[in-house]
Parts: C-alpha cells; structure tokens; sequence
C-alpha cells in the first residue's frame, strides 16, 4: 500500500491538481502509512484518527481556486455549490473553512466537517478529502478541484473579475493553453479495430493520451470499441491512463452480466453505436467544454429549474450540440445520440463532451481535443468581451 499512496500522491501532480512538493496522502494499515510534504503530513496525522476512514489526502491546489472563492463568499456562507455533474453526483456542496486569525487551523473543526462531506476547502491550505482506500481519496481530492475550478471560472464570467488575483490566475491560464500541445507525438493504430488483444491495447494507449493531454482528470470519463457483437468499455470508477484489467467486453444485445462493471455509461455508448456508423467512442470532462456548456443565455427568464436534466433544448457552442441529460437509460442514453452523429461530437450540460470515430480512435480524440480547445478560446473571447464593457477602476 506504501507504494499505492505515493502513486496517487504522485497523480495528483501529474494530473494538475495539486500544486508540487504540496501533497500528502495518509492511510491506515498495520501501521499508519504516509506519503508528501511534512507538514500536510503532521496535519494528517492529527485529522485521521478523528475519522471513520482509513485514507485522507492533503493537497494545495494547482490553482488557487478554493481561496479565490472563497474571498467571493458572502461572511455567513459556511459551503460553496458548485453546479456541474461531479459536485451533484459526488459531493453535493463544498464545505469552506475560512483562515483563522493566527492563520492556525484547528484540527477537531476540520474533522467536524470532514464528518459529513467527502471533502472541504481550507483558506490558505488546500483541498482536504477522505476515503476508505488511498484512491478513493485522490478521487475525492480531484472531484473537489474540478468542481471549484469550474465554479470559479464560471463565475468570473458572469459575474466579473474583481481582483488582481483572479486577474494573475487568468492570465496563468490563457498562456497554460496557448502553449498546450495538440496531436504531436500521438500515435493511434488504424482501423478497423477488430482482434481483442489491439482494441485492449489501443483503448489503454488512448486512455492514457487523453489524460496527458488534460482532457481527463484521470477517472473522469470512459472510452468504448465496437467489434461486431462485442462492445468494449472501460470500468466504472478506472481511471482512463492505468486501463489495464479495467476493460470489459460486453455483447451488444447485453445476454451477460459482465456489463455489471462497466462505465455507468454503457446505455449511452450502446445507442451511438446502434444510431450511427460510430466504433469507437471518447467520453471526458474537459474544463472549459464544461463551463461553456453552463453558461446559458436564456437562464434569466427559463422557467426549467433544473437544467443540468429538463432541459429540452439543443444549444451549441461552435456548431457542437449541447444537451441536459442525467447518466443512464432515460437520460444520456436518449439525448445524446441522435444529436451526434452529424458531426461526430456533442457536449452535455456541465457534464462534459462524447465524441466518437468510424475508423479507430484518432478521429475521436482529434475531435474531443479540438473541442476543448474551440472551448478555451471561446471563453477568453467572452472573458475579454465582458472585461471590455465593465467599468474601469
């Protein structure tokens, strides 16, 4: 287990969530095992044994985006709420503890909180989040990154940047994506995908891409192949660069059980396939395709409350369909198919992007990046719009 806790410590560097030289990862074995910077550890050590788990994880955020929120709560606020798939389906709300005066926090009321939430957002600290193995925290550390980066720069689009802070975390990230690499130095194997032992290799290989890339936060998304009557898909809850033995083939016409593990989006994979020449499938959760895809002018005067599900509108963002839809049979299932065979690609309302390829998977991950990138532009165009017609200081 020593090994697995300096892995995921290691992942959540990798996976630009935490900060480097600024994460601890602890977990109770025989004897308690831990891995990171000292001080996150002596913290951990104090906040654990006060816990019904047995794994916790530490992590200053490589982002500023917990402190930057928190600034922009009102002085009652006690949690943020954030409004994308992750945050509804993992977390509910983010509980905030705001710094103290002597900038010492206290160990019992971190603990308090940590009670009833998977993980909180600490002033001048980080993220903190439990779990009852080591990646079941790193899991719950990312899920609590991605959604207040999400939160964060939505709300600075909508409501305005008011600091020199947020101004300094905007201009890190508009040249963090203009020098982000593209398709260089990727290689996909030709279709048709049609042996076991390529399509195995060739999800793995593509898995991981997507990840280095940052087009996954490692879980956060699934990938799929047709071959005939089998279709491939990865595991519920694997994360998409470490696939191997998380892929399961499952018939078409679901006669076995063996789908049991896979992606919880296996009804939607199923009806692409049956509704469009489509064998290969990419699902991620790319930031900025996340954002965008919250940001609805007709939200002011719609009477749809919750639009992540009811909403029963096609929008789009640079010709890319987007659709509401909750994850299974009655949800993605039937939103997202028929809108995406004409081009190949389509967004989910704060869910992320499915794209798909006829012919191996370079052409489902070429247009999975493309849309992100279109995404990333989209909102710097915005941001720079809105910052123009705001009054000057």
């Amino acid at each position: 287990m020593k090994t697995q806790i300096a892995c995921y410590g290691a992942k959540l560097v990798s996976d630009r969530v935490a900060a480097p030289g600024r994460v601890a990862l602890l977990a109770q074995d025989d004897v308690l095992l831990h891995y990171g910077a000292d001080d996150l550890v002596t913290l951990g050590r104090e906040l654990l044994p006060r816990l019904n788990v047995t794994a916790l994880a530490i992590a200053a955020p490589a982002r500023p985006c917990g402190d930057l929120l928190i600034a922009r709560c009102a002085a009652g606020d006690e949690v943020i709420v954030p409004r994308d798939t992750e945050t509804r389906t993992f977390l509910h709300d983010i509980p905030i503890v705001r710094r103290p005066p002597d900038g010492v926090h206290d160990p019992a009321h971190l603990a308090s909180l940590l009670g009833g939430r998977k993980g909180i957002a600490v002033e001048g600290l980080g993220i903190i989040a439990t779990g009852v193995t080591p990646e079941q925290a790193y899991i719950n550390v990312s899920s609590v990154y991605h959604a207040l980066f999400v939160k964060l720069l939505l709300d600075l689009l909508r409501d305005g940047v008011r600091t020199a802070a947020e101004h300094e975390l905007l201009a890190d990230l508009r040249r963090e994506v203009t020098a982000a690499p593209g398709m260089e130095g990727l290689s996909f194997r030709p279709g048709p995908l049609l042996k076991p032992e390529e399509i195995l290799d060739e999800m793995a290989r593509v898995g991981r891409y997507t990840v280095e890339r940052g087009l996954v936060d490692s879980f956060f998304g699934n990938i799929s192949c047709r071959a005939g009557a089998i279709l491939y898909i990865s595991q519920t809850a694997s994360s998409l660069d470490a696939l191997a033995g998380c892929i399961d083939p499952v018939p078409f016409d679901g006669s076995s059980t063996v789908g049991l593990t896979a992606s919880s989006e296996l009804p939607a994979h199923r009806r692409i396939y049956e509704m469009t020449e489509a064998t290969t499938i990419l699902h991620g959760h790319p930031r900025f395709a996340v954002i965008l895809s919250m940001l609805c002018e007709h939200q002011a005067d719609c009477r749809v409350v919750d639009c992540w599900k009811d909403c029963p509108a096609v929008r789009y963002l640079g010709g890319i369909p987007v659709v509401a839809g909750e994850i299974g049979a009655g949800g993605l299932a039937k939103r997202v198919p028929p809108v995406i065979g004409a081009t190949g690609r389509a967004i989910v309302f704060g869910h992320g992007v499915f794209t798909t390829g006829k012919d191996g998977f370079s052409e489902a991950f070429r247009a999975l990046l493309e849309v992100e990138q279109w995404c990333q532009r989209d909102y710097f165009r915005l941001l720079d719009t809105a910052l123009a017609a705001s009054p000057k200081r």
